[in-house]
């Protein structure tokens, strides 16, 4: 997969995992990207086909604004359906901020290399998982080999690339859902958004996409502008997640607010999307997640009965399990 420079003044960390051949380095990529782009795509293409035919349902996880907490909603999202018995891959597409593979416990898991491609790292709750944490020394900043005077247009394309890679390289085998966390910005929508229309909606086209956002009018203000990108998209159903909705004082069930902005089912209202699921703060929820162990649906606290219901949403809409019956 594309392979990224690295500071080499860092002391390397020997990792569990071997390159396969069929995923391509970053490197590979800069050094042939005149004669071989084109082929690549092609193949590319053909095995992305190949590899979502065993996929139940794509659901994308996005948020216009970074630090809302999309990557933890992601994590116990994935392992709430994981508790309810289905087969969840994950796609950590922020390839320049990883953390997905550290929230959902992946780094102590190998991928492993198959002459078909790479066996995904499994996680808690058996979810499957990638990312560029997998794949790169911790600590080490990626950095992106291209011509310098170009290097944000170069950027862009690789990363693109490294998505599909990401898709078309991983062997996921049968799976209900392929769940991709995509980076924050309005610019990853629209670049995620034009990978679908390059790849052929038939394959990569969302069934569901869950915008993440907080209680606050900038947050609101960016929720809006994404909403208009994934409609004018074509995708068919978007819901919105309200993350940090407020706390709860010990022994108490009253949800006090956190912030003074504008609430999630009032952002919904206000750009005309169905409000999914509030998530209060939870600082339990914040630190197992940190550590690799995701609440999920687990216990009976407020926030892993939120994700139990938003996990029964994904279920019963568009691609879920339940919708299908």
């Amino acid at each position: 997969m594309t392979e990224p420079t690295s500071d080499s003044s860092k002391t390397p960390r020997k990792r569990s995992t071997t390159r396969a051949h069929t995923v391509r380095g970053y490197s590979d990529l800069t050094g042939e990207v005149e004669s071989r782009i084109v082929e690549q795509i092609g193949e590319q293409h053909a095995r992305l086909a190949s590899r979502l035919s065993e996929v139940g349902a794509i659901i994308v996880i996005a948020s216009g604004k970074g630090g809302v907490g999309k990557s933890a909603v992601t994590a116990n999202l994935a392992v709430a359906l994981a508790a309810r018995g289905a087969r969840v891959g994950a796609v950590d597409a922020d390839l320049n901020g990883p953390s997905l593979g550290r929230m959902l416990g992946l780094l102590g898991s190998p991928l492993e290399d198959r002459p078909d491609g790479i066996v995904p790292a499994v996680g808690v709750a058996g979810v499957k998982g990638i990312s560029t944490d997998l794949l790169i020394e911790e600590g080490v900043p990626l950095r992106w080999k291209g011509p310098g005077h170009d290097q944000f247009v170069w950027q862009g394309v690789t990363e693109a690339v490294a998505l599909r890679e990401f898709i078309s390289d991983v062997v996921w085998g049968p799976i209900d859902y392929l769940i991709i966390d995509i980076p924050p910005g309005t610019d990853k929508i629209g670049r995620f958004l034009d990978l679908v229309s390059e790849v052929g909606p038939s394959h990569l086209q969302p069934d569901q996409v869950l915008l993440v956002t907080i209680p606050s009018e900038v947050a609101g203000a960016v929720v809006a502008r994404s909403a208009t990108q994934l409609l004018e998209g074509g995708v068919p159903c978007i819901g919105l997640i309200g993350n940090m909705a407020g706390y709860t004082k010990p022994g108490e069930d009253d949800l006090l607010p956190l912030f003074t902005g504008p609430s999630a089912g009032e952002i919904a209202d206000a750009v005309g999307l169905e409000l999914w699921s509030e998530i209060p703060f939870d600082p339990v929820l914040s630190s197992r997640t940190d550590r690799g162990d995701p609440v999920g649906g687990e216990g009976d606290s407020i926030v892993a009965q939120v994700f139990t219901d938003l996990a029964g949403r994904v279920e019963r809409s568009p691609g879920g399990r339940e919708e299908k019956k």
